[in-house]
């Protein structure tokens, strides 16, 4: 197996300002308590493809409803790479946890980001049997997955990324 990659934490700085802009109800002790309880994406058994993301607070999420996490991870990825992002697949299956974008793209230059790449997820819970999900902190609610690609042979993208979603379209 190739390695490709690394997982590293964002800032303490960051973090904190993207949590309470997401939850503005938490203070920013809170914050940093989650922050501190970040755990580092991770293959459970020699043989996964998925490295596991953990969520640094318990969440209950009832059918229908929707959470955007800050994880506080970052992943530095060499070129040619991209790391793909899904809900854990027991939770899919479960209770029709699902991203809301389908799939989670996170390109190689994303960490270069002024944002550091902070990777955000947002995922439903869209349970058609009305069950609400409890993830309780610490706990593996997504995992990504590194994956090759090519480009055309006559690609000539010079743009520069600074941010996420949508970040290459703004002008």
């Amino acid at each position: 197996m190739l390695r490709i990659a690394r997982f590293e934490k964002v800032s303490v700085q960051r973090f904190v300002a993207d949590w309470i802009s997401n939850f503005p109800q938490q203070s920013v002790e809170q914050a940093v308590m989650a922050y501190e309880r970040i755990q580092l994406p991770r293959r459970a058994t020699s043989g996964s493809a998925g490295y596991d993301f953990f969520t640094p607070v318990g969440f209950e999420l009832p059918a229908g409803e929707s959470i955007k996490m800050p994880t506080g991870i970052r992943a530095l990825i060499e070129d040619g790479w991209v790391l793909t992002l899904y809900p854990r697949s027991s939770l899919g299956f479960k209770f029709r946890f699902q991203l809301d974008n389908s799939v989670g793209v996170i390109d190689s230059d994303y960490a270069r980001s002024e944002n550091e790449g902070h990777i955000f997820l947002r995922m439903t819970n869209d349970s058609r049997e009305g069950k609400g999900l409890r993830v309780p902190v610490g706990a593996a609610f997504a995992q990504g997955i590194f994956l090759p690609f090519g480009i055309t042979l006559d690609d000539d993208a010079q743009g520069i990324r600074n941010g996420g979603f949508g970040s290459t379209t703004k002008a």
